[in-house]
């Protein structure tokens, strides 16, 4: 007899949002499944600069419109992924007819008038947009990444950006976006930088910490405090980019055809905790997006081992729910 399996995001209906990064292939072939099981959708590549705007007068938006028309069609949300970001941004924005650096204020009339075209293009239909990705450094010693945007137009860049991406929807929830937002030096950095924004008046709505986990850390007490410093700012909580590797970054091997059953145990027991632990901050965690949809397919397949199989999700290579999917659905009522 089988059994009949329940929507992931159904389960969720009351708590947050349970999205998927996707690409228009997915959608293809995938579109019914992806419809059940999620109720919010991030492009992974296709709205990035690179993707979007490979040349200063030509805009690509069929990949684009093809994700939120699916969206719009299965009544499901949007998260805009990304406006700025140090990578996957065309060269020639950087650059003048010669090849020089460009001046600050024509990278900023640059930077708005793409800007006023993506976000005005969806405005109503994308409900959240991921304005600045990865702006700040992970070395210790260091505060902003030194990126083009910094060098070219100092550090109000963010603050530029922000106040663009309000007036082109003012009713978008604006978000700033970042990895290894668990580790307590770079969470400092990251509620500073956010704090600093909000203290100058930028429309910042929320943090966007991207869940780049494996199963062995970040621990749960880390996760807790930064959701608990970010969450202190009075701002939404959007886990952006969640997935489990069953490796740690560390680990090169690549002999492994499937993850050991050490691994699938460890993996099932840190999806509900973390789960767990989301549905305890609802009140501040209001969208959690997996950066994929199922095991056939997710970007750690190239990172940081190129080639090498990964197992990061709650669905197997075949979209059949794997236990750590009963695990956090269960008991989810409350």
């Amino acid at each position: 007899m089988s059994t009949e399996i329940p929507s992931l995001h159904a389960a969720y209906a009351n708590k947050f949002k349970i999205g998927a990064a996707v690409h228009t292939g997915m959608l293809q072939s995938e579109g019914e499944f992806i419809a059940k099981h999620f109720n919010s959708i991030t492009a992974e590549n296709q709205m990035k600069f690179g993707e979007i705007h490979p040349e200063e007068n030509r805009y690509v938006f069929d990949a684009a419109d093809a994700i939120v028309d699916f969206a719009v069609a299965q009544g499901m949300g949007v998260r805009g992924h990304t406006l700025v970001w140090h990578n996957q941004t065309s060269k020639w924005a950087f650059e003048d007819s010669s090849g020089a650096p460009v001046s600050r204020e024509l990278l900023l009339s640059r930077l708005k008038q793409h800007i006023d075209t993506v976000v005005g293009r969806y405005k109503g239909q994308i409900y959240a947009w991921d304005v600045v990705n990865e702006a700040i450094e992970d070395k210790t010693d260091l505060f902003m990444r030194d990126t083009k945007w910094l060098q070219l137009v100092g550090e109000d860049y963010l603050q530029q950006a922000f106040s663009m991406a309000h007036e082109a929807d003012p009713n978008a929830l604006l978000f700033y976006n970042d990895y290894n937002e668990t580790d307590p030096v770079k969470r400092e950095k990251i509620y500073n930088l956010v704090r600093s924004l909000l203290d100058k008046g930028a429309p910042v709505h929320g943090i966007g910490m991207q869940g780049h986990w494996n199963i062995h850390g970040p621990s749960i007490e880390e996760i807790r405090m930064a959701i608990e410093r970010y969450a202190s700012l009075d701002v939404q909580l959007h886990v952006t980019e969640l997935d489990m590797s069953v490796f740690r970054h560390e680990d090169r091997r690549t002999d492994l055809t499937a993850p050991t059953p050490e691994m699938a145990e460890l993996q099932e027991r840190r999806y509900e905790e973390i789960f767990d632990l989301f549905r305890e901050y609802k009140s501040s965690i209001t969208s959690v997006t997996f950066w994929g949809v199922a095991d056939n397919y997710t970007w750690l397949d190239h990172f940081p081992v190129r080639g090498r199989k990964n197992w990061p999700f709650v669905f197997d290579q075949q979209l059949q729910p794997k236990e750590s999917f009963w695990r956090i659905i269960k008991d989810n009522e409350s």
